[in-house]
């Protein structure tokens, strides 16, 4: 059975991730924009990322295009706005598709799983979120709207 360590994917800094680093944690994945209304969130994660930094739980952060080109930034400065405007030390990977035939396999791994509004596969927008338990399952998709402080039950029930 294919669970979320089964995938890599290139790290912001560019070198290739296994997601088997996080074996045996729950994680929270999220595809992220630096330009988009739902930005701020970026400091909910972060907040989460730290209220359980000594629990087996990590944020993932995956920076995506798609949506309006509201992140048009190379890596680097995607990392350092990140950095800069909301101290993110939560693990951010490179640019990727999460949506159409680029799509990277976690998002079509994720989207198989747990399917969105009307049963569609497609993301709809940044900052969906899909929480994954410590077996690495896919347990649940969060529209954008969801602020990541609304997780923190979800996310303890995991732990």
């Amino acid at each position: 059975m294919t669970t979320a360590y089964d995938f890599t994917a290139r790290a912001i800094d560019g070198r290739d991730v296994s997601l088997d680093v996080w074996r045996g944690q729950a994680l929270l994945i999220v595809n992220t924009a630096s330009k988009c209304g739902f930005t701020p969130q970026y400091k909910g994660l972060e907040s989460l990322h730290r209220r359980f930094a000594d629990q087996p739980f990590q944020v993932l952060g995956f920076p995506c295009n798609q949506f309006g080109g509201q992140e048009p930034g190379m890596a680097a400065e995607i990392a350092a706005f990140c950095a800069t405007a909301f101290n993110v030390s939560f693990p951010m990977f490179d640019k990727i598709e999460v949506n159409g035939p680029h799509r990277h396999p976690l998002y079509d791994w994720l989207t198989r799983k747990k399917r969105g509004l009307l049963g569609t596969r497609s993301i709809r927008w940044n900052f969906t979120k899909f929480l994954v338990d410590r077996e690495g399952r896919v347990v649940a998709r969060y529209a954008p709207q969801v602020q990541p402080d609304e997780l923190e039950p979800a996310v303890a029930a995991l732990l």
